[in-house]
């Protein structure tokens, strides 16, 4: 937290965790880590979730040159997504020893991340990219074993898991465990350098902030009616970005990048937001999300962030978040996540003539590389490194947008946390056969938000 008052409001958020307290206290008994290993000794990793962002994190991973590392357990509920994820790994690291997963430690399943962490030994990394929803009831686990963590973006969707992390990370704290969270715009080397020159005051105080998500359709957060042959639960999973207790949904999984680079210039959290959106053109998608989202976030000094997301055909694409202060702007991306081109103009306005630092073109390092060698470097030299606060801090905010838009009010920060509405009870006891957390209504549709209508944050 960058205030008093933010880091009271922390402090608050804490002393309501109740039953995540409890969940801390099942940690007792946990086994110590050896955090950290030097330069020779080899750091094994296992992969919860082995979709798309699983698969991508797994190749940066084993791309880290500070000694060797190596893929040796994968965990998914989907045989087809592990298969998949080990082919595409086998395809990149041909004739390598940076993966050995034999056929016996590639577990199917809602109980496999407990069984791929069970090859591991304390110090190796766990990297979790399930939907967040099995976020807290992973790290738990990791926690218990004594593992590193890497973990995806959004940490959490709701209030309830935010406490339940947050009140976990204390005890990984303690045991010196190193944990990465997947907001890798904050490892970027210009944003970087351009968060330090907006703290030296080369813009001045910033007292409004704009950031845009808008592109055409988003396939993945448009869920098409289910086919037979499948449950609900698993075609919600295999679906995720349409649930919001799975994923928070649109908002949570692709804004929040917007969101939390646009916080950390700032170097403070909004403590309210007020918010409007719609669903326009859906066609047959029985997902829950809007498509447009348009929220204005309110921080402690006054100052302003609008966020504006939108996924219709046809209309002005941008992807892009820009700070605006007493003495010019600042653009913190304009080119989707990397390369930022960051730069600084002395007025309000981006002209060529008002330039007054750009970093340099082209950008040579990958932030989604830089944050995995910052993890592996912590853990090889035993540097303190947790990066699960702010990554709940920035998921909480990003959720309090998606509310705000979704009951159509105004929702602050301190009331945001002490929500106890949980979007997937009993989720620690899932399995394959299981009903889901979210049931679809008679005509196989899903309960879908209606602004000022339906106020129930059940579909918020």
């Amino acid at each position: 937290m960058t205030t008093q008052s933010h880091e009271a409001s922390r402090r608050s958020f804490l002393k309501t965790t109740g039953a995540a307290a409890a969940t801390t206290s099942l940690l007792s008994t946990a086994v110590s880590a050896r955090a950290y290993a030097d330069e020779k000794n080899t750091v094994q990793l296992a992969l919860v979730g082995c979709g798309g962002r699983g698969t991508g994190a797994a190749t940066n991973a084993l791309s880290v040159d500070n000694g060797p590392i190596k893929l040796v357990a994968m965990a998914d509920v989907f045989e087809s997504n592990l298969n998949n994820s080990h082919g595409n790994l086998a395809k990149q690291f041909p004739d390598s020893d940076k993966l050995e997963v034999p056929d016996e430690q590639k577990f199917i399943g809602f109980d496999g991340y407990k069984k791929a962490m069970d090859c591991l030994k304390p110090g190796d990394v766990v990297i979790l990219t399930t939907p967040c929803a099995f976020r807290w009831v992973h790290y738990g686990y990791a926690i218990e074993r004594g593992l590193n963590v890497f973990m995806e973006k959004p940490v959490t969707a709701d209030a309830p898991s935010t406490r339940k992390m947050l009140a976990l990370n204390e005890k990984a704290l303690e045991k010196n465990l190193k944990v990465a969270v997947g907001l890798m715009c904050r490892h970027c080397d210009a944003r970087r350098e351009l968060w330090e020159r907006i703290q030296d005051g080369e813009i001045g105080d910033i007292n409004f902030m704009r950031a845009y998500r808008m592109a055409g359709p988003t396939g993945s957060a448009a869920a098409p009616p289910k086919p037979e042959g499948i449950s609900d639960l698993m075609y919600q999973i295999k679906h995720f970005h349409g649930f919001l207790w799975l994923s928070g949904g649109a908002v949570s999984d692709f804004l929040i990048h917007n969101i939390d680079e646009s916080c950390w210039m700032k170097n403070a959290w909004p403590v309210e937001a007020k918010a409007s959106g719609g669903r326009h053109y859906r066609g047959d998608s029985i997902d829950q999300n809007f498509d447009t989202y348009s929220i204005e976030y309110t921080f402690e000094d006054g100052a302003k962030l609008f966020v504006n997301g939108r996924t219709i055909p046809g209309c002005h694409q941008e992807f892009a978040s820009y700070a605006h202060g007493t003495k010019g702007m600042a653009v913190i991306s304009s080119s989707s996540h990397w390369p930022s081109k960051a730069r600084i103009y002395s007025g309000q306005s981006p002209d060529k003539q008002n330039l007054a630092w750009e970093y340099p073109q082209p950008e040579k390092h990958n932030p989604y590389q830089a944050e995995w060698e910052h993890l592996i470097d912590a853990i090889r030299n035993d540097i303190a490194y947790n990066e699960v606060e702010r990554g709940c801090m920035a998921s909480i905010v990003t959720s309090m947008g998606r509310m705000a838009a979704h009951t159509g009010q105004v929702m602050k920060l301190d009331q945001m946390m002490k929500l106890d509405h949980d979007f997937a009870p009993g989720i620690e006891e899932l399995t394959l056969e299981s009903e889901s957390p979210l049931q679809p209504k008679a005509d196989g549709t899903y309960p879908i938000p209606y602004p000022g209508l339906v106020k129930n944050r059940e579909y918020a």
